[in-house]
């Protein structure tokens, strides 16, 4: 981690930064003083988004800062995780969180949905592993739920499978 002055060289994750020196960018948070200092760092609004710069200048985003998952100190991100395995055909639908561990710092859980019932932990593993997703990405417990946590927006509450997580799973 560097300051908001160190740019990226492609190839290479950060946080998306943006110019917020046009008030039509970000002024402030509304009676929140310490979530704008937060955010507003040196005239550069902290997207909270990781990004990494392409050959030809374009940025691709990977995930969120607060859902990265750093296991043996390696960056993990979520996105990637689901992106390969909502394809398995037994999987409906899934999120990908990471939990405390003392060993690793956090491990990797994948919460599945099952289009239909047959989705389990022997298939995903193997599915994923002939998908080449590096060793230390793959997910060491899978929570096999009926729905994904949402709020109104349709969006996965990840708090809420970081908490759960911690009951019962089945460990690879």
């Amino acid at each position: 981690g560097g300051s908001v002055h160190d740019e990226v060289g492609v190839g290479e994750d950060g946080e998306l930064l943006v110019d917020a020196s046009a008030d039509a960018t970000f002024t402030r948070y509304l009676h929140r003083p310490d979530a704008t200092a937060e955010k507003l760092v040196d005239g550069w609004y902290r997207t909270g988004d990781i990004a990494v710069k392409r050959p030809d200048g374009d940025l691709d985003v990977k995930g969120r800062v607060d859902d990265m998952i750093i296991s043996g100190g390696e960056n993990i991100y979520p996105e990637e995780v689901e992106a390969l395995l909502v394809k398995h055909a037994a999987v409906a639908e899934c999120s990908v969180v990471g939990i405390p561990d003392e060993q690793w710092g956090e491990v990797v859980v994948a919460c599945v949905v099952s289009a239909d019932g047959t989705a389990d932990r022997d298939a995903l593993d193997a599915y994923l592993r002939a998908s080449r997703l590096a060793n230390y990405k793959r997910p060491r417990l899978y929570s096999f739920v009926d729905e994904l946590p949402k709020n109104a927006a349709g969006k996965v509450l990840r708090r809420l499978l970081r908490e759960s997580a911690a009951g019962p799973t089945d460990q690879t």
